[in-house]
């Protein structure tokens, strides 16, 4: 009877370890996967910056600096890839803010504003960026709960044993928590 007993309780735990180690691989492939997705669209940001800084300078020739800096936070953005969420946020809230002294430039030339290809960069410009807030959105809610499930007992047993720590989350930086400003056809997105 006792022997019965003991393998039920060697059974039971081996189930609950079993079922808590796979828990733990799809919420970590879950992260992996929303991660990715948040490094395409930053991606498609960082291929629409060249384009934006050549519109606009070719209107602007006197901001000279502004295109620097935002030409600067495309590449240390653009170094940062494959660099972890910690890394990444302040790089590419530097890259929001140049994207948003950039469109503040293009708001002083009317005739940019009104060129077809300057208005269909901001389109793309607000489509990406609203992308990377959702992507950053799902990343951070499914970061949080890996990061609940990892800390939480008992789970937090098997987390240890099998090296499951917890996930960095992307956080905006400040210049990053507003989306930059896109006018099209005289609304504010």
């Amino acid at each position: 009877m006792l022997l019965i007993v003991v393998g039920a309780v060697v059974l039971a735990i081996a189930l609950f370890v079993l079922i808590t180690y796979n828990r733990l691989v799809r919420m970590r492939l879950a992260c992996d996967n929303s991660w990715a997705q948040i490094e395409v669209a930053l991606k498609l940001r960082h291929d629409l910056v060249p384009n934006l800084v050549a519109a606009v300078s070719g209107y602007a020739t006197h901001e000279r600096a502004t295109f620097e800096r935002t030409a600067e936070a495309r590449g240390a953005a653009v170094a940062a890839v494959g660099a972890g969420p910690a890394a990444r946020g302040p790089v590419e809230g530097m890259l929001a803010a140049g994207i948003t002294n950039l469109i503040g430039v293009a708001e002083a030339y009317p005739e940019l504003k009104a060129s077809e290809n300057f208005a269909a960069l901001q389109r793309d410009l607000g489509s990406v960026e609203e992308r990377i807030s959702i992507t950053r959105r799902v990343y951070n809610d499914t970061v949080e709960t890996f990061n609940t499930a990892v800390a939480v007992f008992p789970q937090s047993l098997v987390a240890s044993a099998f090296g499951f720590g917890p996930r960095e989350f992307f956080a905006a930086e400040a210049e990053a928590h507003v989306a930059p400003a896109v006018e099209l056809g005289g609304e504010s997105r």
